[in-house]
């Protein structure tokens, strides 16, 4: 079985695969304290929640975007089930072309979505993922990652405009009854929610006029289910897109 583990900067995500099938997925709040044992805690735990242990794993992949967290998190591979990890980089066998200056600068976690839509969707294609960050990024139709855009993301967006205007405060991220609030809650959840689906409808216009083409849109991260519904922009909604690009990845360097 394949351990695939996922870095971001909110959580860290673990999950098992059996050759294509999914048998489970876990996530921990990214601590850059962690050890690699306190790591290994936590996944043995995990996986004995699953009904899985240590001995059920045969490969590991890793993307992170925490770079004080992937040595930890290797060498927790290492020590607990004793197994040599792929480190996602630009210079794996992604299945995918690189059309961008500084290959390096691109987050592991945008490559591997990349690689994900592509091999569901073919290109062109694009993918937003909701996270800290709110990011596109677009595989071109050559089949190439050829850039994206980075934007706050949703809760990062609130937690500046509640700090930093005295009179401002944090609101839940759900849209109001209409887009014109009736006290400064639903004022601010308007400017939020509804100026988020603007600000994704815009840009995702640009990206198709830029590609000079229509094509599919994949939603993924842990708000894509907040927006989705109230735009029209998305193919789908893949919380598992991550995962399967890493399942992806780990299969071509294997060959």
């Amino acid at each position: 079985m394949l351990l695939t583990v996922d870095v971001g900067n909110t959580h860290v995500k673990f999950a098992v695969y059996e050759e294509q099938a999914l048998r489970g997925n876990w996530r921990a709040t990214t601590d850059r304290e962690r050890t690699p044992d306190e790591w290994g805690i936590h996944l043995e735990r995990f996986l004995d929640q699953g009904g899985l242990g240590l001995g059920d794993l045969s490969g590991c992949i890793i993307a992170s975007v925490v770079p004080q967290l992937t040595d930890s998190l290797r060498q927790m591979a290492e020590k607990y089930p004793r197994l040599k990890p792929l480190i996602v980089t630009h210079e794996s066998n992604l299945g995918i072309g690189i059309d961008y200056p500084h290959p390096y600068e691109i987050g592991a976690d945008r490559l591997v979505n990349s690689v994900a839509a592509f091999a569901a969707y073919g290109a062109p294609v694009f993918v937003v993922d909701f996270g800290t960050g709110t990011t596109f990024d677009i595989v071109n139709a050559e089949g190439a990652y050829t850039g994206g855009i980075i934007a706050p993301g949703l809760e990062a967006s609130l937690a500046a405009l509640s700090q930093r205007a005295a009179r401002l405060f944090n609101v839940a991220l759900e849209f109001p009854p209409s887009v014109i609030g009736k006290s400064t809650a639903q004022a601010m959840q308007s400017g939020l929610l509804w100026g988020y689906v603007s600000l994704i409808e815009g840009l995702g216009a640009r990206v198709q006029e830029a590609l000079g083409q229509p094509c599919p849109v994949i939603a993924t991260g842990g708000l894509a289910d907040r927006i989705a519904p109230h735009t029209t922009l998305f193919t789908v909604v893949d919380h598992d897109l991550t995962v399967k690009g890493l399942r992806l990845i780990w299969e071509r360097n294997q060959r």
